[in-house]
């Protein structure tokens, strides 16, 4: 059986959330009120990201601009993907963030051969429009990982998933193997899943060997 490594990207191939970063420096709004309502499950993420991004204005390259130095990504991410090139393992980023700012974080580190499935995003005057298209190509408003993950299972695929957070625990409860940090940790031990903790990908090169 082929394996395929779906990991995610905010705050688990970087140290913390780069869409939230861009949303404090430049939404004309209270973006966090969406985002208390998206952690009490009130609206779902598609929804979140929506209506957060319509209060951006400023244009992608004024972004990308204040992007840069401030992405820190986790320590192992290189040796990760040259791992999996030896062992011949498919790696994807799957991702609720949006693919304009991962595809140049990637670019950046020289990595942008990594395919990316993620928001699409397009800029407007009055405002960001973000969509979330599944891998049907049908546009969808939640559970846009658990539609990839569902997607590579029906191909076949041993699916190692590597996350971080509660968008994160649906797909999780697919995945034949967990590696977990953060909410997405204590979820993992709370509800029994086959996972290991990590802290960078330098550990996941080392537990992923033995499974």
């Amino acid at each position: 059986m082929q394996t395929l490594v779906q990991c995610d990207f905010d705050g688990t191939v970087t140290e913390e959330d780069t869409s939230f970063f861009l949303l404090d420096a430049f939404a004309q709004g209270d973006w966090r009120r969406l985002l208390r309502k998206y952690k009490e499950h009130k609206i779902s993420v598609g929804e979140f990201n929506t209506k957060a991004f319509t209060m951006v204005k400023d244009d992608k390259p004024t972004l990308l601009e204040a992007l840069k130095g401030r992405v820190k990504v986790r320590a192992g991410f290189h040796e990760l993907r040259n791992y999996c090139l030896k062992k011949d393992f498919r790696l994807v980023i799957v991702s609720n963030g949006l693919d304009f700012y991962i595809k140049a974080v990637l670019k950046d580190l020289g990595l942008d051969s990594i395919e990316v499935h993620a928001a699409q995003a397009s800029f407007h005057p009055e405002g960001m429009k973000v969509q979330y298209v599944g891998p049907d190509g049908k546009r969808l408003d939640d559970n846009f990982k658990v539609a990839y993950i569902k997607s590579f299972l029906k191909l076949g695929y041993r699916i190692v998933y590597v996350g971080n957070g509660d968008s994160d625990f649906p797909p999780a409860k697919y995945a034949h193997h967990v590696f977990a940090t953060g909410e997405l940790l204590a979820y993992c031990r709370e509800n029994n899943l086959n996972y290991e903790p990590f802290e960078n990908f330098i550990d996941i090169v080392r537990y992923i060997d033995l499974l």
